[in-house]
């Protein structure tokens, strides 16, 4: 199964960030923390060059908290400054504005050394489709400005907001690649919603939701569709089968295969990130 999604305006948004970037002081990047390599655009390393950024790793609750940790800690090494977010909840928002003064201190430092006056911090979001961004920015203004939705491809044009006395943000609309060099990549995004849906084969979309939550989740996999430990080692297409069949579809594998994505996207079958994270945390020591 190869997935590509690339829509013309997504090509339109490229250039129009390229074009503004050199209008903002920092980039807030967001990435989906279930997939933090995976949901991150290779394009836009080379668009955002040297500026300051903050890789925001949004859905966090939705994450192994455990794997966030060491995301979080692999982009430090990195030296790239991360910050984990729940941005339907407003949870790491503080935080999130507190690393972007402390990233841009030496600048507005300087600027007041020459005698400018202080003013807002300019930020760009940038980031693939559906992973928040106008979630987001909602939460900043504590209303809905931005039009959100839990699919791919809602913003469509980019439009500066101003956010309080601290923060004007220019939102983007999300961007992908033209091609997926790696096929695993695009399983991963359509299994948590940065394409549309109707462009997928959903079973076969399920199906490998099905094969990753038994090695994640097996005990909760177990557990939501009441199966016994030898169906959950069937292969994957006669557990859609099964499954199908016990919530009483029938045949009907199409409407299962949305129930089963749906359920895994939402976190009902367990947290888990797809994407594990190439460093290992320090133990901690006993005092």
């Amino acid at each position: 199964m190869t997935i590509q999604w690339f829509p013309g305006h997504m090509a339109k948004a490229r250039r129009q960030v390229t074009e503004k970037i050199k209008l903002v002081d920092i980039i807030f990047e967001l990435v989906d923390a279930r997939l933090p390599l995976s949901s991150r655009n290779p394009i836009l390393d080379e668009i955002i060059g040297e500026k300051p950024r903050i890789i925001i790793l949004n859905k966090s609750d939705l994450a192994d908290p455990l794997e966030t940790k060491k995301w979080v800690a692999y982009f430090n090494d990195q030296g790239i400054a991360a910050v984990p977010i729940v941005a339907q909840e407003g949870h790491g928002m503080k935080q999130l504005m507190a690393k972007a003064k402390e990233l841009l201190q030496p600048k507005f430092d300087r600027r007041a050394a020459k005698g400018i006056k202080p003013r807002a911090i300019r930020a760009m979001s940038i980031g693939i489709p559906n992973v928040g961004k106008s979630t987001l920015i909602n939460r900043f203004v504590k209303k809905n400005i931005a039009q959100t939705g839990n699919k791919p491809g809602v913003t469509k044009a980019q439009q500066w907001l101003k956010l309080g006395k601290e923060l004007e943000l220019l939102d983007t609309p999300g961007i992908l690649w033209p091609k997926f060099e790696d096929p695993e990549i695009g399983k991963k995004l359509a299994l948590t919603g940065a394409i549309k849906d109707t462009i997928l084969q959903l079973d076969e979309i399920a199906m490998y939701g099905l094969e990753e939550m038994k090695i994640r989740n097996p005990e909760l996999l177990a557990k939501r569709y009441r199966l016994t430990e030898e169906e959950l080692n069937l292969e994957s297409p006669d557990l859609l089968m099964l499954i199908s069949e016990r919530k009483g579809y029938k045949d009907d594998y199409t409407r299962a295969a949305e129930l089963i994505v749906f359920e895994i996207r939402s976190g009902k079958i367990g947290k888990y990130t797809l994407d594990i994270a190439p460093i290992s945390l320090p133990k901690r020591q006993d005092s």
